[in-house]
């Protein structure tokens, strides 16, 4: 499995300034990509076979590369339907995709998942993707996850899960906003800035927040079990659950 360093230098070698911005501006969503891939690995380690791992919201390749870099027994489909995004994890990750250890889809999370056959895949693993989907739409996504699966299979998601506390929520997300002034200001990067917040404010609406409990009821409701909320980083946390074995269903 792959150091600290020596991951720090891998992805300033194959993603570069794309990264060393993200890590000054949110630390903690490049630390949840990697904490999203060791947590794959763990499951690949002890698999006799490769693991099939689904990644939803694929992006650039950050977290793709955190899932690729930790352990060779997987491959990984990536999903997302930002052309530019994508490509510019194609160009990240062509040494993989030419292993065929990554392949890509550039449909919507749920069209893509609609399309896979029914307890076919060992992990569904995502990383600053569920959030910034509507409620009603993050259901489907979660129900078709959970199908895919292979029974005793794996829902892995490191994202933005709300503090139930509303008023300590604001706090954070008020120091998390004075961060991106701080960091973005200095760089002259007013255009980021601009994007960062206008997102923020649709990460935070009614339809889109995540809020603790009740993402994890969401979860629950579809079927999954064994569903664990840990890591958790200000607004940020680490999702796992569990698709039933057999028997259990």
């Amino acid at each position: 499995m792959t150091t600290e360093q020596n991951y720090d230098a891998l992805f300033a070698g194959v993603i570069g300034q794309e990264y060393q911005l993200l890590k000054l501006l949110s630390p903690l969503s490049a630390q949840m990509s990697h904490l999203v891939g060791c947590t794959v690995a763990t499951h690949a380690a002890i698999a006799e076979q490769p693991l099939q791992v689904v990644e939803l919201g694929g992006g650039t390749g950050i977290t793709t590369l955190a899932i690729l870099s930790q352990h060779d027994n997987l491959t990984v489909l990536s999903i997302d339907n930002e052309p530019v995004m994508q490509n510019q994890a194609k160009q990240h990750l062509h040494a993989w995709f030419a292993q065929q250890k990554v392949t890509f889809c550039g449909d919507d999370a749920l069209t893509a998942l609609r399309a896979i056959p029914t307890a076919s895949v060992d992990v569904v693993a995502s990383a600053y993707t569920l959030h910034n989907f509507s409620d009603d739409y993050r259901a489907l996504v979660i129900t078709e996850s959970l199908r895919i699966l292979k029974a005793g299979g794996h829902f892995i998601n490191g994202d933005r899960y709300a503090l139930d506390e509303v008023s300590r929520h604001t706090r954070l997300i008020q120091e998390e906003v004075s961060g991106y002034f701080k960091v973005l200001i200095g760089l002259q990067k007013l255009d980021v800035l601009e994007h960062w917040i206008v997102h923020l404010f649709s990460d935070e609406s009614a339809n889109h927040i995540m809020r603790e409990t009740s993402a994890l009821a969401q979860l629950k409701a579809a079927g999954f079990v064994d569903i664990k909320l840990s890591h958790r980083q200000q607004v940020n946390a680490l999702v796992t659950a569990v698709k039933p074995a057999l028997d259990m269903l």
